[in-house]
């Protein structure tokens, strides 16, 4: 059912009036239109117990403690414990029996002379949902894509008011309070590629479907969590690192997707250039890796990342159908080398220059965008169940006008055919794993590898009967 979108000025107002709740804001760097709006709209005295603005560095590491980065998850979190442990202390015994409590904190980047791009911000609310209530909390990182500073504060206020109100009036709505994140903005002035939420009222709450859902919304076009499902912005891990990435369906993660892995990531370490100790290996699902005729079944989204979870990988949800995509995504964090790993296939299909249609440069655009910045391909063999033939990046059939192309990336070691694989996992496939376990056939333990089999059996993952 369509929910009917208050303005922000409307939301503000609601809030200003609702007397069972009183709050503070604390806003740094560019983060200072959230609180204005709440006295524009009239009634702030209702709402309002304090604002505060530590907008020198000196200020805020005196308020709230030394920090690395000062637009970051960090300070958010000093912030929000902070300001809510004092108002606790100054307003409990007053009105703590009758109030919900809340503080809501950002610190932002905008545009600035000193700064020309990376606009992004941390914004969070750490608030109760009834009187005396331990608190919960949500916290998102923000993007923003206007060109003027002026736009930027503007998107910036308008998606506080929309934190504040979905935290106070939609916790116990799940389906409308994250795309209530959005009300009145659109994903052209502003992306949220972060949520997490946190506390009592949401321990039914699993972020890994937050994640998945900002990508189905068009709220992102990727979202990031570690093997132990703690949702993760991408510059938390990927930052000035060198990243491995393979792509794939994983339903379920077979000894042929950890045979080649293993195989890239002797290779990638390899490179001169490449640290063991600065490598971050993401398994990718696509959107459309994870639909079945168009729908996402979160069970079994869920059942493909704990798999890959016990394998102890972070996984990258997207939307980039196109590979250039994914690589100008992983760019914007990194310089360092980057690799991505897919099986001759997959190769084959991103030398079709229908997939291309809509770049103007056609195939050459995208491979120009492609192998920018030190990006390389590593292809793992494939053997044709038919013919038998073994066919690798080198040898694999393509059509004559493209064959100059193909030998140029190959020669300047833009793809790379993957060594020391392991023959026995070149017949298993997915698919063919996925069916034998449902019919409860004998063998197919023998094609994922032993954590996976134990945590498929043990909680009957993608429909197996133990």
């Amino acid at each position: 059912m369509n929910r009917t979108v208050p303005s922000t000025h409307e939301k503000a107002l609601q809030i200003n009036l609702d007397a069972s709740t009183y709050g503070a804001f604390a806003e740094i760097g560019a983060g200072q239109e959230v609180a204005r709006w709440f006295f524009r709209v009239g009634g702030a005295a209702g709402t309002i117990a304090k604002t505060i603005s530590a907008y020198d560095m000196t200020v805020s590491d005196a308020i709230y403690g030394p920090c690395e980065r000062y637009v970051s998850r960090q300070r958010l979190d000093r912030m929000l414990g902070y300001e809510y442990d004092l108002q606790r202390e100054r307003l409990q015994i007053k009105r703590g029996a009758t109030t919900r409590f809340f503080v809501f904190a950002d610190t932002v980047a905008a545009r600035s002379y000193s700064r020309s791009d990376d606009w992004h911000g941390w914004m969070g609310i750490r608030f109760q949902t009834r009187p005396l209530a331990p608190p919960c909390e949500i916290i998102i990182h923000v993007r923003m894509h206007d060109r003027e500073n002026v736009l930027q504060q503007e998107a910036l206020g308008i998606m506080g008011v929309n934190l504040v109100f979905a935290a106070l009036h939609l916790y116990d709505q799940p389906e409308h309070l994250l795309p209530a994140l959005m009300d009145n903005l659109s994903p052209e002035r502003v992306e949220v590629d972060m949520v997490k939420f946190s506390g009592p009222d949401f321990a039914a709450v699993d972020n890994r479907l937050l994640a998945l859902q900002l990508v189905q919304q068009g709220m992102t076009n990727a979202a990031m969590f570690t093997a132990s499902g703690e949702v993760v912005q991408a510059a938390e891990v990927l930052y000035k690192k060198s990243i491995l990435v393979e792509r794939g369906r994983f339903r379920p993660v077979t000894r042929a997707t950890v045979d080649m892995l293993e195989c890239a990531r002797a290779e990638f370490l390899r490179e001169p250039q490449v640290r063991a100790d600065e490598v971050v290996v993401l398994m990718e699902m696509t959107l459309k890796n994870l639909s079945e005729g168009g729908v996402i079944d979160h069970k079994d989204f869920l059942d493909r990342v704990d798999t890959l979870g016990a394998l102890g990988q972070t996984v990258l949800i997207s939307n980039y159908g196109e590979f250039h995509r994914l690589a100008a995504h992983l760019f914007r964090y990194t310089k360092q080398k980057i690799g991505i790993v897919m099986g001759v296939p997959t190769l084959q299909e991103i030398f079709e220059e229908k997939y291309y249609a809509d770049l103007e440069g056609g195939i050459l655009e995208s491979f120009g965008r492609l192998f920018k910045n030190d990006l390389k391909l590593y292809i793992y063999p494939f053997r044709d169940p038919a013919a038998g033939l073994l066919l690798t990046a080198g040898t694999m059939p393509l059509a004559p006008h493209l064959r100059p192309l193909h030998a140029y990336l190959l020669q300047n070691h833009f793809i790379q055919d993957l060594r020391d694989i392991h023959a026995d996992c070149l017949p298993i496939f997915s698919p063919d794993v996925l069916a034998h376990l449902r019919q409860n056939d004998a063998g197919w333990e023998d094609m994922v590898p032993p954590q996976v089999a134990r945590m498929i059996k043990d909680r009957k993952l993608f429909g197996c009967r133990g």
